[in-house]
């Protein structure tokens, strides 16, 4: 196994795109790293740098100690999994499984040996015999993972496996895919735009936005503490809410201003930003996850308090989702509408023009007595707030890191 190093790498075509720009990433020996972000955000051309299938334009690829740059893709001990599956139709299961040993001259009974080892923890040993027109989607994925895992590579690179599969397969796959890696221990680098997939299938996320690196950490980390807006509206689901706010003083300590509404805040809670703490109407966006606003009616009483009107509830036992509409501004950055526009760009339109409504996601268990049609109270823990600079976009972080290690909101970031 082997680790596999970017070092400042940059790829610009000949018309003059920069599809990545100076990319500084280290996936450790047997780690699993997955590359995430919007469509043309840069991620598939990396790993295909990393594969061989794409020139470098500048700086240095490292597998292992090696520099890999002008070195053949077949010379690079590394296994590729497509989107496609890309299995030879005329072929069987154990054919196709077979033939990159079949090229590298591996004798007949080792090959067997090895695609049978590996039929076996795939579930595809009675399969072996069929045509791939007779396998299931997720079937065919497994028999492209076979394909790789017979190997025995240093690395395996992932082009969105999963994006042809259902809901349900993906997510069942997803797991099976973890659980190989674990058992391999082969280095993997995971391309993917699916958030969902880099959370919980990642040991530690590359958030890619137009071929800039934006952060790296575990999920915790880009969930807890992330760096920038981006990575705050791109991890999470429903994305964190983020609306302009500013903070004034009081005899009391501090204030926050969303609109009309004042939420006082507790004595100190603004101690570990020394940037806002001897602020007196500071403007700076304001971060809340939905998972962070409570009933007002079951939360600590010194929480501060958010009236705001609740438009429509989706209940999704055992929690409810509510869509809310508070009095304050939203922010909708160019990041917010990148994102929208790699879902709908109807919907991204909607947002440049007319913002976001100022509507807040709130994630509620389903004993909440909160009602569609009503005004109510949410209660935000001081603790859940995040600052962001309204003109950069930069997270404000604490002079305290959220987490302790390495794994600081400014580790691994590049501003964009």
């Amino acid at each position: 196994m082997a680790s596999i190093t970017f070092d400042r790498i940059t790829k610009r075509y000949p018309d003059g795109t920069q599809a990545v720009t100076e990319l500084d990433l280290d996936i450790r020996d047997g780690e699993f790293l997955v590359l995430v972000g919007p469509s043309g955000c840069g991620k598939t051309t990396a790993l295909r740098m990393a594969a061989g299938l794409e020139e470098i334009s500048e700086g240095r690829l490292f597998i292992g100690d090696r520099v890999v740059n002008d070195v053949h893709p077949s010379q690079r001990d590394i296994a590729m999994v497509f989107q496609n599956y890309a299995l030879y139709p005329h072929m069987s299961v154990a054919q196709n499984m077979a033939f990159p040993l079949v090229c590298a001259g591996v004798a007949k009974d080792e090959a067997k040996g090895r695609v049978e080892k590996a039929a076996e923890s795939l579930g595809l040993t009675e399969y072996l015999h069929r045509k791939p027109k007779a396998l299931s989607g997720g079937q065919r994925q497994r028999v492209a993972m076979g394909r790789a895992i017979v190997r025995n590579p240093q690395a395996f690179l992932m082009d969105e496996p999963l994006s042809n599969l259902d809901a349900k397969l993906r997510g069942q796959m997803r797991a099976e895919i973890r659980n190989l890696q674990r058992q391999y221990e082969t280095t993997t680098l995971y391309v993917t735009h699916d958030q969902v997939e880099a959370m919980t299938m990642g040991d530690r996320i590359a958030v890619l936005r137009k071929g800039l690196l934006q952060q790296l950490g575990t999920p915790d980390e880009l969930y807890e503490s992330p760096a920038n807006l981006f990575v705050a509206e791109f991890i999470g689901s429903p994305p964190m809410n983020i609306l302009s706010a500013s903070i004034t003083r009081t005899a009391a300590g501090h204030e926050l201003v969303l609109g009309s509404q004042r939420l006082a805040l507790p004595a100190h809670a603004l101690d570990a930003y020394p940037s806002l703490a001897g602020a007196d109407g500071a403007r700076v966006a304001l971060g809340l996850r939905p998972e962070s606003l409570y009933d007002a009616a079951t939360a600590d009483p010194a929480w501060p308090r958010l009236a705001a009107d609740v438009e429509l509830v989706e209940n999704l036992p055992p929690e409810k989702l509510l869509h809310l509409r508070v009095d304050a501004q939203p922010v909708v950055t160019d990041a917010t509408v990148e994102i929208a526009q790699d879902i709908d760009a109807a919907a991204a339109e909607d947002l440049r023009s007319l913002g976001r409504g100022s509507v807040v996601h709130a994630r509620l268990t389903g004993a909440t007595a909160v009602r569609e049609g009503t005004r109510a109270e949410f209660a935000v823990p001081p603790s859940a707030l995040h600052f962001f600079d309204l003109s950069t976009g930069q997270a404000i972080a604490p002079v305290r890191p959220l987490l302790a290690g390495a794994g600081s909101p400014a580790a691994g970031t590049r501003t964009a």
